[in-house]
C-alpha cells in the first residue's frame, strides 16, 4: 500500500510514523522548508507536548466535539504520548497544571525525535512541496492519489491512502494557512466555519491599554454578552497594548464565537477574588483609616498595583483629590463593586495571526471516529487541527494531534 501524508506538523508526522509501521510505502509532503515549523513555536518554544492528567480530565478539557475523540484518545492517550517520547530518548518533566515539557525546554528536541523516527521507518519526506489537488477514482469514488508541486514542477502521485494533516488557520506564516480545507472542499466535504480560538481580546479603552505589561494573578474573570454569562473562571491575565491576554483570557476565548464580538461583549475582573464584598469593605476601611488625611488617589497603593489606580478611580467617579476622611459609605460601596467587577468592553480578538488554535474545520459527522476516515471518500483520512475539534490550553490540543494522527496512520 502507498500512503501519502499531507502536512509535516505533529499530527502528520505521527500519522506517517504509524503508517510506516505496516511496511507500507509512506510519503510525507510538507510545503515548508522544514518539518514541525509551528510545533517549534508551541509553549513559547518549550513545547507543552501533552498533559499528565487522567483520561477523564483529558476529555473534560476538550472544548468542541469531545465524544468524537473517544477512539482516538483511548487508542493513544496522554500516557502513551509521554511513553512514546521517553522510549525514544526524550526526557520529560511535569510542571504547573500537569503540563508536560521536555526537560531541555527545547521544542527542537521533540521535533528531532519525530524526524529520527521518520528516518528509521524509511518515510520519504518531501520538503518545499505543496499538494495542489486530491485525486479520486472516477468509478469507485475512492482516493487515488495527489498532485504535488515542487521546484515549479507538477507531478502526479498514485496512492491507496491519503492522510490530510495540514492544520487549521492559526499562525498562517508557519504554513497553517487553511489551504488544506480547499483541497477537501473540492471533493464535496463540508468544512465548518473556521474561527480563531485561544486568542487574546482587544479593546479600544486607553485606560486599559495604558496598563500594558501588568500581570494579575489569582483573579476571577467573567465574560458576558447582553447580560448572558458566556464564561467564568479563575487564574492569571495580562494587560497589553491592545487589550487583555494571558491563560485566563485564552481559555475564555474558547467559549466566545466570532459573532459575539460585534457588540455587547464585556469582561469583568474580580480583582479581590479571595475576599467577599464585606471582607473587602473592612479591608478598605482599615486602609482608609491609615490614610484618612490623604487624597483618594494616594490611598490605594496597598490595595492595587500602581498601574491600575488611575483606571479604578475613573470608574468609581470619586474625585482623585477628595480627602479619604470625607469619602462616604456609598462611595466606598462603589469602590468595592468596581474592585469585585472591574468592567472591560471587548471589541474583538487578535485573529488567526495570534490565535493558538483554530475552531472549526472538517465536520466530525463526515469522519468515522474509530478510523479518522472520510465517510464520503474511501481512503481519505484526517488528523489534527483540520478536524473540527479543539481544547483548552495545557497541552490538550497537541494531544488531539498525537491521538488522531496515530489513529489515522494505523487505520487500514
Amino acid at each position: 500500500m502507498t500512503v501519502c501524508v499531507v502536512g509535516g506538523g505533529p499530527a502528520g508526522m505521527m500519522a506517517a510514523i504509524e503508517a510506516a509501521g505496516y511496511n507500507d510505502k509512506v510519503m510525507l509532503f510538507e510545503q515548508n522548508e522544514k518539518l514541525g515549523k509551528k510545533l517549534f513555536l508551541t509553549g513559547k518554544g518549550r513545547c507543552n507536548l501533552t498533559n499528565a492528567c487522567s483520561v477523564e480530565e483529558l476529555f473534560a478539557n476538550i472544548a468542541t466535539n469531545r465524544k468524537f475523540l473517544f477512539s482516538a484518545f483511548y487508542g493513544f492517550d496522554n500516557s502513551e504520548t509521554i511513553r512514546f517520547f521517553n522510549d525514544r530518548g526524550l526526557e520529560t518533566k511535569v510542571e504547573r497544571g500537569l503540563r508536560v515539557f521536555p526537560v531541555s525546554d527545547h521544542s527542537s528536541d521533540v521535533i528531532k525525535i519525530l524526524r529520527r523516527e521518520l528516518e528509521r521507518k524509511n518515510v520519504e519526506v518531501y520538503l518545499n512541496t505543496k499538494v495542489t489537488k486530491l485525486l479520486t477514482d472516477e468509478i469507485s469514488g475512492s482516493i487515488s492519489g495527489v498532485i504535488i508541486k515542487h521546484d515549479n514542477k507538477t507531478k502526479q502521485i498514485t496512492a491507496d491512502k491519503v492522510i490530510m494533516a495540514t492544520g487549521g488557520m492559526s499562525y498562517p506564516l508557519t504554513g497553517s494557512d487553511g489551504s488544506g480545507f480547499g483541497l477537501v472542499e473540492a471533493l464535496g466535504i463540508e468544512v465548518k466555519t473556521c474561527e480563531p480560538s485561544l486568542v487574546p481580546f482587544t479593546c479600544n479603552d486607553k485606560d486599559i491599554t495604558c496598563m500594558q505589561g501588568l500581570t494579575l494573578k489569582n483573579v476571577g474573570l467573567c465574560v458576558s454578552k447582553d447580560d448572558k454569562m458566556l464564561y467564568s473562571g479563575f487564574g492569571e491575565l495580562l494587560f497589553t497594548h491592545f487589550g487583555i491576554s494571558g491563560p485566563l483570557v485564552l481559555t475564555a476565548s474558547t467559549c466566545i464565537r466570532q459573532s459575539d464580538y460585534r457588540k455587547g461583549l464585556k469582561a469583568f475582573i474580580d480583582l479581590k477574588s479571595a475576599l467577599s464584598f464585606e471582607e473587602l469593605d473592612r479591608r478598605i476601611l482599615r486602609d482608609f483609616e491609615e490614610s484618612r488625611n490623604k487624597n483618594f488617589s494616594n490611598s490605594l497603593n496597598k490595595l492595587l498595583p500602581a498601574k491600575m489606580i488611575t483606571a479604578v478611580i475613573k470608574k468609581t467617579g470619586i474625585p482623585a483629590d477628595k480627602k479619604v476622611n470625607s469619602i462616604t459609605k456609598e462611595e466606598r460601596n462603589i469602590l468595592c463593586r468596581i474592585l469585585k467587577s472591574f468592567e472591560i468592553k471587548i471589541d474583538g480578538n487578535r485573529g488567526f495571526d495570534e490565535a493558538i488554535i483554530t475552531r472549526g474545520g472538517v465536520g466530525v459527522s463526515d469522519i468515522v471516529p474509530s478510523t479518522m476516515e472520510s465517510r464520503k471518500i474511501k481512503g481519505l483520512f484526517f488528523a489534527g487541527e483540520m478536524i473540527d475539534t479543539d481544547a483548552l490550553t495545557g497541552g490538550f490540543n497537541l494531544q488531539i494531534a498525537w491521538s488522531t494522527g496515530h489513529l489515522a496512520g494505523r487505520s487500514r
